[in-house]
């Protein structure tokens, strides 16, 4: 291979007009791609927060209402973050390939420099085209899901049932009441308290532990989507 052929392999592609056209169409369908499983992101949300208020209606309607559905409406919000988690997964991939455009391609031309694919930008994108994968993994995304949302819905339906333990259908007295109160059917209140502290435990230790896994592990998304450090960070 001669010296010029080694040189135009190791420079950036520079793009003729066909080359912006094509990218720009690349470009509008993976942002259409993106807003469109950001959509699905906001719809699974929306139906948690409905599903818990209902629960809490139905909670709070008398003094003699019973807290199961609270109860059972974690169990369908734990649902909603499964498969939250998995569109997040979808949503992830499409959000990685527009970035790398906005980062690799369209920021040079905002700055006035020549319209150019830089290797160093260019090949994580096409290796993504020729091997398409999911960038997140299952639990990552849960974990993600969880700090930023179903975190809040959680303590909330827990704060919402330790309440209706302690008011109603009158004021708590005794530990023994707590206890009672806590009972559902034929479950002793001792073994529902520990279900739900095993559950909600779960969902701690996950939210913490995948993002001590974020912060140790440098990933390969991270370190081609990574700005200059003496750059001013990119607004949220």
């Amino acid at each position: 291979m001669s010296e010029s052929e080694t040189q135009t392999a190791d420079e950036p592609f520079k793009a003729g007009s066909k080359e912006i056209g094509a990218i720009a169409h690349l470009y509008r369908a993976e942002a259409y791609r993106s807003t469109i499983w950001r959509q699905r992101l906001d719809m699974t949300t929306n139906w948690a927060v409905v599903t818990t208020g209902i629960a809490l209606s139905l909670t709070f309607s008398s003094k003699e209402a019973s807290a199961l559905p609270l109860v059972l409406v974690g169990l369908l919000v734990a649902m909603f973050l499964h498969l939250e988690a998995r569109r997040y997964r979808y949503f992830d991939v499409w959000r990685f390939r527009a970035r790398i455009l906005e980062i690799g391609f369209y920021v040079p031309i905002l700055r006035g420099q020549e319209a150019t694919i830089p290797q160093d930008k260019g090949h994580p994108l096409s290796e993504d085209y020729m091997r398409p994968r999911f960038r997140v993994g299952y639990w990552r995304a849960v974990g993600k899901r969880l700090r930023r949302n179903y975190a809040f819905i959680f303590v909330i339906q827990v704060m919402a049932y330790l309440g209706k333990i302690e008011i109603h259908p009158t004021d708590l007295q005794t530990y023994q009441q707590f206890i009672d109160r806590a009972a559902i059917g034929p479950i002793d209140g001792h073994i529902a308290l520990a279900c739900g502290a095993v559950f909600h435990g779960g969902w701690i230790f996950i939210a913490i532990y995948t993002l001590i896994q974020e912060r140790a592990d440098k990933s390969e998304t991270k370190d081609v989507l990574d700005w200059d450090e003496h750059q001013e960070e990119p607004p949220p």
